[in-house]
């Protein structure tokens, strides 16, 4: 019986590959890839957000201007331009350490929260 149930343990633990899928640990890596989520900046659905507002001083006008530093939308972005984007993060993007496949995921991740987003807007 013992012999038995340790067949049993040893096949289902092999059998079940995945504890979770890969969609669910895109999310993981969305909002928290190492330290701080790409939806602090980006939005919770890549819509793109404003980071933070702003005054400064325009040398032409001698005036005070407001202004905003916004994080652009990144759900409909192609994967070419998404890859670059993090390999060579420019301004105030800061640099993620992600292997090819978790920067894969994470791609197909935000594109189909734009789906998502669509398929909403026809209902």
């Amino acid at each position: 019986m013992r012999l038995f149930f340790c067949i049993f343990i040893i096949c289902s633990l092999t059998l079940s590959a995945d504890f979770i899928t890969k969609m669910d640990y895109a999310r993981m890596r969305y909002l928290n890839p190492r330290g701080i989520g790409c939806d602090k900046c980006h939005g919770a659905k890549g819509e793109g957000s404003v980071i933070s507002k702003f005054k400064h001083f325009d040398k032409k006008t001698k005036r005070l201007v407001n202004d905003e530093l916004r994080a652009p939308r990144i759900n409909d972005l192609e994967y070419e331009r998404f890859i670059a984007a993090l390999e060579n993060p420019k301004g105030v993007m800061p640099s993620y350490f992600l292997t090819d496949e978790e920067s894969k995921i994470l791609y197909e991740y935000i594109i189909s929260l734009n789906k998502q987003n669509k398929a909403k807007g026809k209902k």
